[in-house]
């Protein structure tokens, strides 16, 4: 099976890489339909994952490449890793697995086009695997242990606070760019009525005093009844150590060794 997967890759590959064979639609479906006429059946996840398996050991190492960048990455890779660490909480994936996954793959493009729309779904898909070769993307030890009964993301302009749970859990605010404040709360709805009102948290109040909710999102990461208020702090300060929100006391502490 792995040179027939070789012989697909080489033919539907168009000289780049296993990365953007599996990351480029088009050059996907070429490949995929390849590994057809050669007779796999495997559904096409576990094609795209063989292939990038075959790239880890060392099995294309002979393959020449042709380089894959973009300048614009800067202006839609936040996107991209919202996205990703979204689909990683609520699913408990990887980001081969999303991008192996051609129904994962189109959930995750919506999802950072509704947070920087206009472009194209390589262009996402290209900036999480710069991210993970960056680093930016270690998993979450402490959240990868504590999985949530439930993940959703909101557009807080559309958002009707009444259907946030009662429930006790995690909470993200974040816009276009940039984490903006990560909390914790034994009720999430009450929490996040009170931040809409009127933050207590200085940063994030003026900020919604100057932009709205327009650009604004909320994640919300729902935990069992079991989990305790202490394993919920931990992971409230693993996440900001991790995202590095804007209006969270780490935040604001890099914010100002740069004035």
């Amino acid at each position: 099976m792995k040179e027939l997967i070789k012989r697909a890759f080489i033919t539907a590959c168009a000289g780049y890489s296993s990365d953007r064979v599996v990351a480029d639609p088009e050059l996907n479906k070429a490949f995929l339909a390849e590994c057809r006429r050669l007779g796999l059946e495997l559904p096409p996840s576990e094609l795209n994952k063989s292939l990038l398996n075959l790239r880890k050991s060392g099995r294309l190492h002979a393959t020449r490449a042709r380089r894959t960048s973009f300048r614009d990455q800067s202006d839609y890779v936040f996107a991209s890793e919202i996205a990703m660490r979204y689909l990683e909480r609520r699913d408990n994936v990887t980001l081969d697995d999303v991008l192996c996954d051609p129904k994962l793959a189109e959930e995750f493009d919506e999802l950072a086009a509704r947070i920087a729309p206009g472009y194209s779904p390589l262009r996402y898909r290209w900036a999480a695997f710069s991210l993970r070769k960056n680093r930016r993307l270690r998993p979450e030890p402490l959240a990868v242990a504590i999985d949530p009964e439930r993940v959703d993301q909101f557009k807080v302009s559309n958002m009707k606070v009444d259907r946030v749970p009662d429930s006790q859990g995690l909470y993200i605010f974040f816009e276009g760019k940039k984490y903006l404040y990560i909390g914790e709360s034994g009720n999430l709805r009450k929490r996040i009525r009170k931040h809409l009102e009127f933050s207590d948290n200085r940063g994030l109040a003026h900020w919604l005093w100057e932009h709205g909710t327009s650009g604004l999102f909320l994640e919300i990461q729902i935990f069992a009844p079991s989990v305790s208020t202490r394993t919920r702090k931990a992971m409230e300060l693993e996440l900001i150590r991790s995202r590095s929100p804007e209006f969270n006391i780490s935040g604001m502490a890099r914010r100002e060794q740069h004035l």
